[in-house]
């Protein structure tokens, strides 16, 4: 067996590669973890930016579906309107309404377009008053008349009755009960009680007319202060009056019993052509007649 002698500078040569290629092995590691380390961190940032994207678009795709059901609903509504029955919209309440409405206001277009002249005035005065079966209240006169002065209307009713008495009418123009009315004129009462003879319930009884006096004057009185003057029962009579409707009752007497107590109506100045009961006939008056 020989023995085989080492020259030392073969043995620093082999060392120095050996260093070497331990470094570059020890280089090739470092790289090797440095690019394992960058796709570590560059799998975390993908993984990042896709739940950041698939958040973002499962917003997106949340407000499309939001604005998609709205639009169905919007696109639904005059759908619904338009498959409606037909009788749901023939048979609404709002129709009639809407036809009252509009009759009211036809009603007030033609108050206000109506409106006479002033040489219309006492010509239309005269008409409504001639188809009027009460007197006509001055107030409600003027508005039937339109819009117009209120001095003229009285001046013209005041012309109106000039105009009866000139021409010696056997009408005449009077306020009575509150109101104006065209009437007879007295001094042709028999004529027109001829031509309506034919309605004897108009006609009333002495004792009927006596207590009629008597409530007119005394009014209001029950039926004991009647009886007591009168001297002689007066439910009969009562009765008969409050028919013709010329007397009315005035609620009831705060006395023993608490008996009713009566007035004369409306109808009662109508009647006998009085304005208010300070035109009835005076004691003196009949003091005068029967003198």
């Amino acid at each position: 067996m020989s023995d085989t002698k080492t020259n030392p500078e073969e043995i620093e040569s082999a060392a120095s590669e050996y260093d070497a290629i331990f470094a570059r092995l020890a280089e090739e590691e470092e790289i090797i973890e440095e690019v394992i380390v960058i796709e570590t961190v560059s799998e975390e940032i993908q993984g990042r930016s896709d739940e950041e994207n698939s958040e973002t678009s499962e917003e997106i795709e949340a407000g499309e579906t939001t604005e998609t059901v709205a639009d169905n609903e919007v696109a639904e509504t005059p759908e619904d309107e338009a498959t409606a029955p037909a009788d749901e919209v023939t048979t609404t309440e709002t129709v009639p309404d809407v036809e009252v409405e509009t009759s009211s206001l036809n009603a007030e277009v033609d108050e206000v377009e109506i409106t006479a002249s002033f040489a219309e005035l006492k010509p239309a005065i005269e008409a409504v008053l001639f188809v009027a079966d009460e007197p006509v209240p001055f107030a409600q006169l003027c508005k039937v008349l339109g819009d117009v002065n209120s001095a003229d209307v009285y001046a013209m009713l005041v012309e109106l009755k000039s105009d009866y008495e000139a021409r010696n009418s056997g009408l005449e123009l009077r306020e009575i009960a509150g109101g104006w009315r065209i009437m007879t004129r007295p001094q042709h009462h028999e004529f027109i009680r001829k031509y309506l003879k034919s309605k004897p319930s108009a006609r009333l009884s002495l004792p009927a007319l006596e207590t009629l006096a008597v409530i007119a004057y005394r009014q209001p009185v029950t039926v004991p202060e009647i009886l007591e003057i009168r001297g002689v029962t007066s439910s009969s009579a009562i009765k008969t009056l409050l028919e013709k409707r010329l007397i009315i009752t005035k609620g009831r007497k705060e006395t023993v019993g608490r008996p009713m107590m009566y007035g004369t109506s409306k109808e009662f100045l109508l009647q006998f052509g009085l304005r208010d009961l300070n035109e009835l006939p005076s004691m003196e008056d009949f003091e005068e007649l029967a003198s």
